[in-house]
């Protein structure tokens, strides 16, 4: 099993900037393909960016391409997502997500077996 907490989410102005970390425990050898995700109320869970931990692929949402920056610390089995000019549609609850398993589409919420309970992003404009 794995357990994933995320943490760093708050309230801020557009244009500001938020780090998340997302810390992996438990069985982490399940994790090599992990994920972010976001919900906004009314919507559908969508994939942010993706990072298969192995070779470093990263994968972004064509939304946040150019402001957010998924990486990885691989020693503290940490996951973050830098975000930086933060607009209003960006306000959502934001998912980590990871799994073992290679292939399928990383945007997928059902391509994950492990999910952590979420961390809320507002951005005000």
């Amino acid at each position: 099993q794995v357990q994933l907490v995320e943490s760093g989410g708050g309230s801020v102005q557009a244009g500001g900037s938020l780090r998340l970390s997302c810390a992996a425990s438990g069985y982490t050898y399940d994790t090599y393909y992990m994920g972010w995700f976001r919900q906004a109320p009314g919507k559908e869970r969508e994939g942010v960016a993706a990072i298969w931990r192995n070779t470093r692929t990263t994968f972004y949402a064509d939304s946040v391409k150019g402001r957010f920056t998924i990486s990885q610390d691989n020693a503290k089995n940490t996951l973050y997502l830098q975000m930086n000019s933060l607009k209003p549609e960006d306000t959502a609850m934001y998912y980590c997500a990871a799994d073992s398993r290679y292939g399928g589409i990383w945007s997928s919420p059902t391509r994950y077996s492990y999910w952590g309970q979420g961390t809320q992003v507002t951005v005000s404009s």
